[in-house]
């Protein structure tokens, strides 16, 4: 926060009270966040106690109670390294604060890969905004953002990756840039390194709706006979390097990036997931399918993963093809949101 000679306090307040929240953007690792530098009075004198802020740090209720614990506060001097990071975050609040993300999955040119590849981009834009009212209705008040989820790398035989076209994938992107909805892109990694598989998606972070994904079941070379694997370190390091490239291009605000989990192997070592980046948010996404009871247990073994507090969930549709597996029955909208922790990001195959 920059305080200009001759501001009134009452005006400075109200210029940190708008800074705030358009461009808060915090840390989040084992439930446990350091409270934001630039809201540290005399960070220099006295180091304060960790707090619990995720997911309070998303409503508007905790912004407002924290600006006004700040307006009883005497005036301060910024350090440059709070000027710096305060400069890199602004330019966007994040896209979870009152916000749920609802996405329908799939590759625009395969039916059997989700619901995203059996619909014009019209109809399912028709069918999501029913699905995201239902979503909206048990939601406590927190609106529901449409989402787009896009298999952008497919794995092939030997662990090859098939990419989708540019002008195919382009289509979605605008579409929905003009329709209020977020896009993902996800890399199915293959043989590949998880660094290497992200960095082919980062040119499309241009667009600010776009979002990043990785899904570690594919990272093999055998797709269909073995469940692939990422390291907790490799996660990290694709973090590190989306974070470097938007700070590289001056990409303001914050991004998404979605790790897809459903069995414990998938990701090793995974107590040891950063989860602090200023300018990454990692989502950790349960996948899978099956009866109800399956899918609470396996969310409940990725619930365990308390170093990465912001949960996503996949539901898969009965889409009558042979042998492609589906949840029977669905869970409900309410079912989604009583899931323990509460999942942020909700998406359908």
């Amino acid at each position: 926060m920059i305080w200009v000679q001759g501001f009134s306090k009452g005006l400075s307040l109200l210029v940190f009270a708008c800074f705030l929240v358009f461009s808060l953007s915090f840390s989040v690792a084992a439930q446990e966040v350091p409270i934001l530098p630039f809201l540290i009075a005399e960070s220099k004198r006295a180091k304060p106690a960790a707090v619990q802020l995720f997911p309070l740090l998303y409503f508007i209720d905790t912004v407002k109670s924290i600006i006004d614990q700040e307006a009883v506060k005497p005036y301060w001097v910024s350090s440059v390294e709070e000027l710096e990071s305060a400069q890199m975050n602004s330019g966007g609040q994040s896209i979870l604060l009152n916000n749920d993300i609802l996405a329908f999955y799939g590759h625009p040119n395969s039916k059997i890969m989700g619901i995203l590849g059996r619909y014009s981009i019209e109809e399912l834009d028709t069918r999501l905004t029913k699905l995201a009212a239902e979503y909206r209705a048990v939601s406590g008040g927190r609106e529901i953002r449409k989402a787009f989820y896009i298999i952008y790398g497919t794995v092939w035989p030997k662990g090859d990756i098939g990419i989708i076209g540019d002008a195919l994938l382009l289509k979605y992107i605008e579409y929905a840039l003009k329709h209020n909805i977020l896009i993902f892109i996800d890399h199915q990694i293959g043989r590949y390194h998880p660094v290497d598989a992200i960095k082919r998606m980062f040119p499309y972070l241009r667009y600010p709706n776009v979002h990043l994904a990785l899904d570690p079941e594919w990272r093999t070379t055998k797709p269909m006979q073995e469940i692939g694997s990422v390291t907790a370190e490799e996660i990290n390091q694709a973090q590190k390097a989306m974070e470097d490239y938007m700070v590289e291009h001056k990409i303001p605000g914050e991004r998404l990036l979605v790790i897809h989990q459903f069995n414990i192997h998938m990701i090793k070592n995974r107590e040891r997931v950063r989860t602090n980046f200023t300018k990454v948010r990692l989502v950790h996404c349960a996948d899978g399918f099956g009866p109800p009871h399956l899918k609470r247990d396996s969310y409940a073994v990725n619930a365990k993963a308390t170093n990465m507090p912001i949960k996503g969930f996949k539901l898969f549709y009965n889409s009558g093809i042979p042998g492609a597996g589906f949840d029977n029955p669905i869970l409900t909208p309410k079912q989604v949101f009583d899931l323990n922790p509460r999942p942020y990001l909700i998406m359908y195959q």
